[in-house]
């Protein structure tokens, strides 16, 4: 596998379809990727890997956080 990835080879990394890869990942502000023109773009499995562990870490925060919210309200 190449440094950088096409599309429907970081969907394959993933192991999503490219449409999924498109609204979970490059819909995505967060989500590096290389510009090689305007309507061209590659990515490497670091970025791809670096983005799932910035939402997994994201994601248990806010756990943490409802977690925490609802404890007050059970002990009041």
């Amino acid at each position: 596998m190449s440094k950088l990835l096409t599309r429907e080879e970081a969907s394959k990394y993933i192991g999503i379809d490219p449409k999924t890869f498109d609204k979970a990942f490059r819909a995505d502000p967060d989500f590096k990727r290389f510009m090689l023109s305007d309507h061209t773009e590659r990515y490497t499995i670091k970025s791809i890997e670096a983005f799932i562990d910035l939402k997994e870490t994201t994601l248990k925060k806010i756990w943490e956080l409802v977690g925490y919210l609802l404890t007050l309200l059970l002990v009041r």
